[in-house]
C-alpha cells in the first residue's frame, strides 16, 4: 500500500476543506460578523433553503445542481481515502473502510433513528434558548416556493447534508488527524468545532448544539467504524426541519 508522506496529508487535508466544508465555516462567520454589526443577533434570520430563481424550472434546476456538485468533494475524499496498491493487487474500498455502506442496513437505521432522537429533541430546546438569551437568528428551514417537487427536492437536500458533513467531518477528517499523530480525543474536538463552526451564520447557540451533536456523532464513529448510522440519522433531522416547516411552518404561524 502506498502511504502519503504527513505533508501531503496536511496539503490533503487543506484542499478538502478548503472546497467544502471549512470554507463554509469562513463564510459562516463573516456571515455572524455582519449580523452582529448590522442589528442584535435575535433580530436577523438564517434561512436554510432559498429559492433561487422566480420561475419554476429554473428553480428546480438550480437546486439539483447544487445538490449535484455539493456532492464532488465527498467523491474526492472517497478517492483519497482508498487504498492505492501497485498494479495487480487490488486496493482497499473506502466505502468499507468508513462504513459508508449496506452491509448492515437494518442496525445502521435503528442507530440513525436512535441518535435522530437524542440529537433533536434537546435541539428544540436549545434553540428556543437561543432565541430566548437573544444569541440566536431566527431560523428559518425552507423558503422555496411550493412545487410539484418542493418536498422531494428537500428530501435530497436533507441527505446530502448528511452524506457532506457526515463522510467529510467525520469519516475522513478523523481518519486524516489520525494518520497526522493527532490523538482521538483531539481528533473528536477538532471534528466538532469545525461543525459548529460552519453552522456560526445562524447564531452562538447552533454553534453550541451542532458542537455537540459533533462529539457524539464522533464518539459513535470511533466505537462502530461506520458513518452510515450518523448519515442516516442526520438526514432524519433535516428532512423533518425542511418538509416539516415547508408543509406546516404558516399554520402554525412560523415563516
Amino acid at each position: 500500500m502506498l502511504v502519503p508522506s504527513r505533508r501531503r496529508l496536511r496539503f490533503e487535508v487543506l484542499i478538502v476543506l478548503g472546497l467544502s466544508l471549512g470554507q463554509s465555516a469562513v463564510y459562516s462567520v463573516v456571515q455572524l460578523l455582519d449580523k452582529m454589526t448590522a442589528a442584535p443577533l435575535a433580530q436577523g434570520t438564517s434561512t436554510l433553503n432559498r429559492s433561487q430563481s422566480a420561475r419554476e424550472y429554473f428553480d428546480l434546476t438550480y437546486q439539483l445542481l447544487d445538490i449535484m456538485f455539493a456532492l464532488v468533494p465527498v467523491a474526492l475524499v472517497i478517492y483519497f481515502l482508498t487504498e492505492h496498491r501497485p498494479v495487480g493487487e487490488r486496493g482497499g474500498s473506502a466505502f468499507r473502510r468508513i462504513g459508508f455502506d449496506f452491509a448492515r442496513p437494518g442496525r445502521d437505521l435503528l442507530q440513525g433513528l436512535g441518535l435522530a432522537a437524542a440529537i433533536g429533541i434537546p435541539s428544540l430546546g436549545l434553540y428556543a434558548a437561543g432565541r430566548a438569551l437573544g444569541i440566536t437568528t431566527a431560523i428559518i428551514p425552507s423558503a422555496l416556493d411550493t412545487y410539484w417537487w418542493t418536498v422531494p427536492v428537500l428530501v435530497m437536500s436533507a441527505i446530502r447534508h448528511g452524506i457532506v458533513e457526515e463522510v467529510i467531518v467525520v469519516g475522513y477528517l478523523l481518519d486524516r488527524l489520525g494518520k497526522l499523530g493527532w490523538s482521538t480525543p483531539a481528533a473528536i474536538a477538532a471534528s466538532a468545532l469545525l461543525r459548529g463552526s460552519y453552522h456560526l451564520y445562524q447564531g452562538f447557540g447552533p454553534f453550541i448544539g451542532n458542537a455537540v451533536m459533533g462529539v457524539v456523532f464522533a464518539l459513535v464513529y470511533t466505537r462502530t467504524k461506520r458513518v452510515m448510522p450518523l448519515v442516516i440519522a442526520h438526514a432524519i433531522l433535516d428532512t423533518v426541519a425542511f418538509v416539516g416547516f415547508s408543509l406546516f411552518g404558516k399554520a402554525v404561524g412560523l415563516g
